[in-house]
Parts: C-alpha cells; structure tokens; sequence
C-alpha cells in the first residue's frame, strides 16, 4: 500500500483539496494493481479503512468539502462491486456437499431391511423420524453457519440465555447449537458458583467480563437469573436481595441491548413425571451420574417453589426489548430444532433458508406471558417464595 495512505489512514496528514487529489491518483492506481491480482483480501481492508475514513470526514465536511470527497466514494462503489462480483464467481464455482444427503446415505430405514437381515444392520437401521431429525437438524446447522457469517461480517453481538428446569437437556441443545460453529467467535459461559471475591462485588459484575464482544456469539450455560429461582428455593438469597434483583435485571438487560448485544432467553422446561424418569436414569447410568448434581434431589420435591419462583421471575422480566422463550423440551429433539429455528427468526442474513422450513412448533415454543398465564392456573402465586 502506498505509503500515502499509512499517512491519511494514520491521521498524520489532513485531507485538504490538495490532498483529495493525491489519494484519489493513489487510489486509482492501488485499485487498478490489486484488481489484476484479483488480491480481494487487500482490497476489503483498503474499502474498509477508506469507508471509515469518509464517513468521519463527511460529517464534518462543508458544502465544498464533500463535493470532493465524492470522487473517493466513485472508486469506493467501483472497489465493492468489484469485490462484490469476484465473490459471487467463486460462491458459484463452489460444488457444495449436499450435507442432507449424506444423513439418508448414512442409514438404512428399518421398515426397508427385510427381517431376517435386521439384526446386521443394528447400527444403521433406524426409524425414519430419526432419519428425518437429523437431516432437519444438519440443515439448520448449516443455516446456524450463514449466521455466524452474517454477525461476523455486520459486527453484532448475540448474547443467547440457556435457563432451564433440571434433566430439561440443555447441554444437548447447546453442543448442538455450537457444534459447527467456529469457536473462536462462539463461546459457551458455564461459571462456578461465585468466589467469596465475587460475592463481595456487584451482583452483574463477574457476568460482564464474559458479554460479547463485536462478532461474537455468547451461550451462557446459566446465567445472572440463578438467582431467579435456584438461590431463593434453595435459600442461598435473601429477599431483600431477591426483589432488588428483579427490579435490577431488567434496567441490566436493557443497558446490553441499547449497547448493541443482542439478547435471546430461552428457559427449558420439562414435565414433573420426565424429570422424575430423567434423574432415575442419571442415578442408574455411570456415564450419567456426573450430570446428578446435589441440588437435583430437591427438585421433586420442591416442584411447585420453583414453580413459583417461575412465575414471579416471568411476570417481571419478560419484556418486550428483552423477552423469554420458553421451550418444551420432554422430547429432546423437537427442543433442539425448534430453538434453532426460534435464533434464525431473529435475524436475516444471506441466503437464508425457506421460512416454511424455520415454522416454529407452538406446542413447543411459547412465550413467558403464555407461561405466567399457565403457571397462574396450575398453582397458588399469592404464596411467598421465603416462606
């Protein structure tokens, strides 16, 4: 890069009319270089320093002063549809694997392997709504892909809640979600109970070290709302500290948003008698038990408290710029893709998939105002969560 525009990037020199007319040769003539070399990697980061560098000398530019920065703005245009077209020849040169496929090719369906051959097959024959699961699932994982490409490019910053109800499979949903993703611009934040350090400090503060940045996609493996409803039920808060909490996150929520993060709350709930069966198997299962955590055990019995604590948390913090989604998970698989299909809602990007293909299931898929109505039918809310 020609060393006048280290100088012009680098603020050192001032763009007079003078100088207007020296980049605009320069320019030129870089453009023209990088174009034979088809080098579209130099040319994005020259568009993007010049784009920076017109817009702040065009909100401060007179009448005159913008008349010649127009001519930058030519080559600026000329240099995206340069790069624009390039990279529609590649993307068109490009065979894609059909990934969908490939998962009908993986399996044999049971009803299409003769009977006395079944037994040979017991790793491939599966039902077809297996079959059909999985390919749903690698098609939304490949639109989770177009997504990440989307925020990386625009510079977004998707903050996505994982709260649930215990054995509700949220980590199966999580590994899902990730499990293509480039993990240098996904991350999963799963912290331990807090230090005594932390205690002492603001209730938020060891959760926004770990916010996303620009690009970013954050899943947080539990959140601040622990103290929605495991530390009043299990008695690790107190009610002052409880109702300041509930006042507090919804003016917190609204700060990340106004600042540009983007943020899905999605709580996972799951049936009292699934549970129950769901822990039994935990108990039983050595490669399980890792997952049956002290607290597990007092969550049948405490069902209707955190029942509770649920509506109250709901009917405070569902807001309209901060909503939660609620996710029937008893079948772990319509869960799954149904909450990838509720994130690729929110957003549009290229090359996005069918809408018809993205229909949310509404026995699946609800939001905290259904559950605060639901909840307010099936127990006693006029009861005190400290009792």
């Amino acid at each position: 890069m020609p060393s006048i525009f280290y100088e012009i990037f680098n603020k050192h020199i001032d763009l007079n009319a003078k100088g207007l007319r020296k980049i605009k040769g320069a320019l030129d003539q870089l453009f023209k270089e990088l174009a034979e070399k088809s080098d579209i990697d130099n040319l994005k980061v020259t568009r993007n320093r010049l784009e920076i560098l017109l817009h702040e000398k065009w909100k401060k530019a007179d009448k005159k002063g913008k008349k010649d920065l127009r001519a930058l703005y030519v080559i600026l245009d000329e240099i995206n549809d340069f790069i624009e077209e390039k990279e529609k020849v590649k993307k068109d040169s490009i065979e894609l694997v059909d990934v969908v496929k490939k998962v009908e090719n993986k399996y044999k369906v049971c009803k299409n392997v003769k009977e006395e051959k079944r037994g040979k097959y017991i790793q491939t024959c599966v039902k077809q709504e297996t079959i059909d699961y999985e390919k749903e699932l690698i098609q939304l994982q490949v639109e989770l892909l177009k997504l990440q490409k989307h925020i990386k490019e625009k510079g977004e910053k998707l903050l996505i809640i994982f709260e649930w109800r215990d054995a509700a499979w949220k980590w199966g949903t999580i590994k899902r979600f990730r499990e293509y993703l480039n993990p240098r611009w996904a991350r999963v934040v799963a912290l331990e109970k807090p230090t005594d350090l932390e205690k002492s400090q603001w209730y938020f503060q060891r959760y926004v070290n770990h916010l996303p940045s620009g690009w970013e996609m954050a899943f947080f493996d539990r959140s601040w709302y622990n103290r929605a409803w495991v530390e009043p039920v299990m008695g690790f808060v107190n009610k002052n500290d409880y109702n300041k909490f509930l006042t507090d996150v919804p003016l917190f929520e609204k700060m990340l948003i106004d600042s540009g993060t983007k943020i899905i709350k999605f709580y996972f709930s799951v049936s009292k008698s699934e549970q129950a069966k769901r822990f039994d198997s935990r108990r039983t299962n050595p490669l399980k038990q890792f997952k049956l955590s002290p607290i597990d055990q007092f969550s049948q019995e405490l069902w209707w408290k955190y029942s509770l604590a649920e509506y109250k948390n709901f009917s405070t913090t569902h807001s309209k710029h901060a909503p939660w989604t609620l996710v029937k998970s008893d079948d772990k698989k319509k869960a799954r893709v149904n909450a990838i299909k509720y994130v690729l809602n929110q957003f549009d990007y290229e090359d996005k998939i069918d809408k018809k293909a993205l229909k949310l299931d509404p026995e699946i898929v609800y939001d905290g105002e259904e559950k605060v109505r639901r909840l307010s039918e099936e127990i006693d809310i006029k009861k005190d969560l400290f009792e």
